[in-house]
């Protein structure tokens, strides 16, 4: 859109561009479109100093909503009830956001608990301790990095313990009118971190983190602004210097000023998003029904069956036995009978956990490793799927992960397709996200309710009205307007009518222009200002990769997701922000005697010229002011509007959700979305993974319509994880599941008791953790099931113990650089014997150790090639999986006796359990056992003192040396040192002396692959196709020839060269000796004795003769060459272009005197036209004539014409040689060849 201006330094009368539609509400030339502006800034200015008093919202306006009246009422009546005081505590009232006082705050609360014996004295205690838990939780990182910087506000970010991330030189460029809120785009600056950032694999500024901003001169003295990112788009992150976009947590924090520079903190080791909708839900608690509180609060031990199975006890069971059976089972009293097992197919504990799932309010079951807790969760959505009628309310699936809720999802697709997946990211691209909300309400019929709403129209109209109000501070706009400072009653009707009065008469200058007065007052005081974009120039690293980001960003997508708006953007107008103009300050006086000035001063030309600098910039700090209190009045009400189109929109999903049968969606998600659960009116919720979440997302399950909760999971493995380490265990405890706590308090329950994951000799060692709950299925006794592990000799476990010292790494976790190179030499020895690599993981309880052992599988030549299939994790996010074979890197050990995580029997559970048929620990032993009751029982069971013992292989498996057993030759090797893997190639120490297919005998020692998949690394026997020389390669790489190389000094041909025997006549021969069928002692023999120079006398002969006869050819045809140039007339003769040494001359010249001589033509000169082609009347003769260039000057032109000598400045056409360099050979001085993988990838 184009628009007259009037600039500074502009021509008057010229156009630019931009994209802003309120580009002229103030630069106007129809007084009608001034008026209606004056009007509209007038409304919220009337009086000088304008109040910044917050607006009310208004009242929701009717609407044609089709939606039925109960649901819309239900999510609307949720919406309010939040905002609804209750008798309670202060915590009541909380703001969603932290204020700054929390954070500023000096001290953390250290008067929190989390109750664990016996029942809670009312609903109000229990809701308020694990609100002020959870509250307490999100904010204290970002407290304490606060606290570091403001005792500290000069450091590099390196300098600062823990996760903190410093931003500086923060300056407000941009707002975003978003329909997901009103969002401020900010630029920063990286110079406090010292490198670059790979934004795409970061855990920096994720969406949905909490950041502080303070003004950069005042470094949290003060002032503290909270906001979190509200968007992180790759390419503005990208870009120099990058930009995000923030909701600020209160539209009375906005700011808008575009030049004043800030500083932003944020804590990289915490996430609080995941925080802020739960503690919202437990709010509500306090404002609805509490089903369930006898059994959560009061812990009653004895559990009653759901009201609607007492109602309808009779249940089909059909569908979870056998297909000869079912007639029998379609109508049973569950309360009274129940299935065999061997109908069912269950063993015995679960078909007892089965029937406690369907039969009890509060069903509670324990799923050791490998009981197959998921498979009866299964069986029991299965039987609840089948008892569901058209009209139910749909069952709700929650789990603490999205892997593990889209894992359940697929086992439930097999007989209920019809699901939503509610909220996340899923990386099932078949079935899951196929099924997500997003996807089906695309594919769902549009309905009148979505976009005609009066939210969209009100965000709208607050959009439009916003942006007139920023019109003076956009972007790439003239100075002030007078009339807009009058409109703001910064000066008086008089004062700008002399502004205008002062340009009367004046030739040359557009009289309509509302910026012209202003910038002829100004004059040379009038200064132009660059938007503070100011680039980061450093020449520094970049960070090392957030190996765990993508944790993160699953919690990223869970709180900001498709189901709402695009992730990584937000979609919106955008008004840029700059001050454009600001004044000369040659006297810089304070704002009292401006306002004595003006105050006096009706004629503004009567001020002097060195004060109109100050004034101006007086003139712009009231305008920003009056601005900002007015934008953030009308912010509260964009708020507003930005909720009711929420509400709008799940009312529409509603109508998608309620013809579901199961809903499933992350314990992150429930809390999300609860307002929209609840219009469900949903009776049946499952939580999987129970007993690894936090207790306060399990109470936001307790909906009002709630009869019947079920909670799956095992609190002998991973506890939930707190970003508060203080906050667990010890006094606090609130790092206990609500699971754990009912179990704690005897509320009844039920285990699964037969694993069918691991092999006995791995089994046994969690008999210190389950003692004798845990018995083995057959399937895991059958050696076909489980196959031993190759090249172990039957030792499918082992300790491995050492005493090499742990080191920490820059973020102060521990790891073990000896222990790491351990541990990588056995999955080189293991992927050896034919192990594939998607077979093993890596556990490990630090992630310090966890990168490290990533980098060396990564740089080992072996392994190098199959990167992408590494299975490095940490011991907390593997609960849930399992593999072939684990390898257990356990880090620590010091003279402190500290063996951190290591004393956690819930993490060494899981650590200890994820094995099927292979795994090896190493480690100190010594240290655990000194340190550990569990570790010493465990050492004790692998050394053979205690439990069952192996059924193969040695029966002590613990031990300062690996043992290795060849399975070629059935040789023992025992592995001490990192060092000693490079004594054996997978199998012994025997030398294998095979004959490679390439020729050679092999080199290696004995090894368990085929001599076909060997690199060899010998000298090449080949002969170079091009030059027939031998190859200075090796086997494994390409033949290249050393001797033309240097001859050429690395030049290349221009084309590509033919072989030897299209060029020569000769046969180029390869390696013509049949090693196919091995090689012969005898003929060998005679070939060392003088065979050899034999051959090469008959070689060296061929070539001889070769060569002669090659020369024999050209010598002939140059004769014909010379006989056909002396044929040529005057008429026709021409220059030859030559080529090669043979170059013929021209017997005859030409007779006219004006003809020039003809031109030397230099061999080394490069073309520069190109090569000429034979022409067809030369081709006819016999003759190689040459068809003259098409660029051709005037006399050249006009010689041809004449029957002249033609191009003869033009140079032959030669054959160029490119010179190349190469990084490596193994002949070179280099000392050392680069490694290579031992086999052919």
């Amino acid at each position: 859109m184009s628009f007259r201006a009037h600039r500074h330094g502009d021509v008057p009368g010229a156009t630019y561009e931009t994209n802003n539609p309120f580009e002229t509400l103030i630069d106007v030339e129809d007084d009608a479109i001034l008026q209606e502006v004056n009007e509209t800034l007038k409304e919220p200015f009337p009086i000088p100093n304008a109040a910044a008093h917050p607006q009310q919202p208004p009242e929701p306006q009717s609407s044609t909503w089709v939606t039925p009246t109960n649901t819309t009422h239900q999510i609307r009546r949720y919406m309010d009830a939040v905002k609804e005081q209750v008798s309670g505590g202060s915590w009541l009232s909380m703001p969603e956001l932290p204020t700054s006082s929390e954070v500023m705050e000096n001290s953390d609360k250290c008067d929190l608990a989390n109750k664990i014996e016996g029942a809670h004295n009312s609903n109000e205690k229990y809701l308020s301790s694990h609100y002020e838990l959870q509250r307490e939780d999100a904010i204290r990182p970002l407290r304490h990095a606060v606290q570091d910087v403001k005792g500290r506000p000069s450091l590099q970010e390196a300098e600062y313990s823990g996760g903190v991330g410093i931003y500086s030189n923060v300056y407000i460029s941009a707002c975003v009118f978003s329909p997901r809120g009103l969002a401020v785009r900010v630029s920063f600056s990286l110079s406090r971190i010292g490198k670059r950032i790979r934004w795409e694999q970061s855990k920096r500024l994720i969406t949905g983190t909490l950041v502080a901003l303070t003004p950069a001169d005042d470094m949290f003295k003060t002032t503290c602004i909270l906001a979190t990112v509200a968007a992180r788009p790759l390419a503005a992150l990208e870009q120099n210097p990058p930009e995000i976009d923030l909701f600020f947590a209160s539209p009375m924090d906005l700011e808008l000023d575009p030049t004043r520079p800030y500083c932003m903190v944020e804590d990289r080791s915490s996430f609080f998003e995941a925080s802020r909708h739960t503690m919202l839900a437990l709010q509500k608690l306090m404002r609805e029904p509490f089903p369930l509180s006898e059994y959560l609060v009061g812990v009653k031990p004895d559990v009653e069956p759901p009201l609607y199975v007492l109602n309808k006890p009779h249940t089909d069971l059909s569908s979870i036995v056998a297909i000869e059976d079912s007639a029998s089972y379609e109508n049973v009293n569950i309360l009274e009978e129940w299935p065999d097992t061997s109908t069912t197919g269950l063993d015995k504990s679960q078909s007892v956990a089965l029937r406690r799932i369907l039969t009890k309010r509060l069903a509670i079951v324990q799923g050791p490793p490998g009981t197959g807790k998921t498979y009866v969760s299964v069986i029991a959505l299965k039987a609840l799927i089948a008892n569901w009628r058209p009209g139910d309310p749909p069952i709700i699936l929650t789990c603490q992960t999205n892997h593990a809720l889209d894992q359940l999802l697929r086992h439930i697709h097999q007989f209920a397709p019809e699901f939503i997946r509610l909220g996340g990211r899923s990386k099932d691209e078949d079935i899951i996200k196929k099924r997500t909300l997003f996807e089906v309400r695309m594919l769902s019929p549009p309905n009148k309710t979505r976009y005609k709403g009066p939210a969209i129209k009100g965000l709208k109209d607050m959009t439009k009205r916003m942006q007139v109000l920023l019109s003076p501070l956009e972007a790439n706009k003239g100075p002030i307007d007078h009339r807009l400072l009058a409109t703001l009653h910064i000066i008086d009707k008089d004062q700008a009518a002399s502004l205008e009065v002062g340009i009367d008469g004046m030739e040359g200058l557009p009289q309509d222009s509302p910026t012209v007065p202003m910038e002829m007052w100004m004059g040379h005081n009038l200064k132009r200002v660059a938007r503070n974009q100011e680039q980061d120039y450093f020449e520094y690293e970049y960070e090392d990769i957030d190996l765990d980001f993508e944790e993160l960003q699953e919690l990223e997508a869970e709180a900001f997701n498709r189901d709402d708006d695009d992730l990584e953007t937000l979609r919106g107008p955008v008004v840029l922000l700059g001050d454009n103009y600001t004044g000369a300050r040659n006297d810089h006086i304070s704002d009292e005697k401006i306002l004595s000035l003006l105050a006096k001063t009706k004629d503004l030309y009567r001020i002097p010229s060195k004060l109109r600098g100050s004034v101006y910039c007086y003139f712009q700090k009231q305008v920003k002011e009056l601005i900002l209190a007015e934008f953030r009045n009308l912010a509260i009400r964009y708020d507003y509007y930005v909720q009711q189109r929420r509400i709008n929109l799940w009312e529409n999903d509603n109508l998608i959700l309620k013809e579901q049968k199961i809903i499933g969606m992350t314990t992150t998600g429930l809390s999300k979305y609860r307002a929209l659960v609840e219009s469900l009116n949903p009776r049946i919720i499952l939580v999987e993974e129970a007993a690894e979440t936090l207790e306060a997302p399990i109470i936001a399950a307790c909906l009002p319509s709630l009869e019947h909760l079920i909670l799956v999971g095992d609190h002998q493995q991973l506890r939930p994880h707190t970003q508060v380490r203080e906050l667990e265990g010890g006094d606090v405890n609130f790092d206990m599941s609500l699971f754990e706590r009912m179990v704690h308090n005897e509320v009844e329950y039920d285990s699964l008791q037969r694993q069918r994951r691991m092999i006995p000799e791995i089994r046994r060692l969690l008999r210190p953790i389950y003692g004798k709950l845990i018995s083995d299925h057959k399937t895991v006794l059958d050696p076909k099931n489980r196959p031993p592990i190759p090249g172990m000799g039957g030792c499918n476990s082992f300790f491995f113990t050492h005493d090499w010292p742990e080191t920490h790494d820059a973020n102060m976790s521990a790891c073990n650089p000896h222990e790491a190179d351990m541990l990588v030499g056995l999955v080189d020895y293991l992927v050896l014997n034919g192990v594939k690599v998607e077979e093993i993981t890596i556990l490990t309880f630090y992630n310090g150790q966890r990168k490290l052992i990533l980098r060396r599988l990564m740089a080992h030549p072996n392994l190098t090639s199959r990167r992408s299939s590494f299975k490095v994790v940490t011991v907390d996010s593997y609960q849930g999986e399992e593999n072939d074979i684990v390898l257990l890197s356990l880090v620590r050990s010091n003279d402190k006796h500290s063996i951190g995580f290591l004393n956690v029997n819930n993490r060494v559970c899981v650590a200890l359990s994820r094995a099927k048929r292979g795994f090896y620990l190493f480690g100190n032993g010594l240290l655990l056992c000194q340190e550990s009751k569990t570790w010493a029982e465990i050492v004790e069971i692998m050394y053979g003192k205690k439990g069952d013992k192996p059924k193969t292989g040695a029966v002590r498996r613990v031990g300062f040396h690996i043992p290795l057993e060849c399975t070629n030759h059935s040789r023992k090797t025992w592995i001490e040192e990192p060092g000693d893997w490079e004594s054996v190639n997978g199998g012994c120490e025997q030398k294998c002396r095979c004959k490679l297919p390439c020729g050679h005998t092999c080199m290696l020692m004995c090894h368990p692959f085929d001599a076909s998949d060997i690199n060899c690394t010998q000298k090449c026997l080949k002969v170079v196709e091009t030059c027939g020389h031998p190859c200075s390669e090796i086997c494994v790489d390409h033949c290249r020839c050393a001797m033309c190389e240097k001859a050429t000094k690395g030049a290349r041909s221009l084309l590509r060269q033919a072989p030897l025997d299209s060029v020569n006549g000769v046969r180029q021969t390869f390696h013509t000796r049949d090693f196919s069928g091995g090689s012969d002692p005898a003929a060998w023999t005679n070939y060392a004795k003088g065979g050899v120079k034999e051959s090469d006398a008959v070689d060296v002969a061929r070539a001889k003769e070769a060569k002669e006869e090659s020369l024999r050819q050209a010598e002939a045809e140059a004769q014909d060459y010379r006989q056909s140039i002396k044929a040529l007339t005057e008429e026709n003769a021409m220059t030859l272009l030559a080529d090669g040494n043979d170059v013929p001359s021209l017997t005859s010249e030409p007779t006219m005197a004006s003809a020039p001589a003809p031109t030397t033509i230099s061999a080394l000169a490069p073309p520069t036209t190109p090569p000429a082609q034979p022409s067809a009347a030369g081709q006819q003769q016999g003759l190689l004539l040459m068809t003259p260039p098409t660029s051709a000057t005037p006399e050249q032109r006009q010689r041809r014409k004449e029957g002249l000598l033609i191009d003869v400045d033009s140079p032959p056409p030669r054959r160029i040689h490119y010179r190349e360099t190469f990084d490596y050979s193994p002949f070179s001085r280099s000392s050392k060849a680069p490694e290579r993988s031992l086999l052919d990838d």
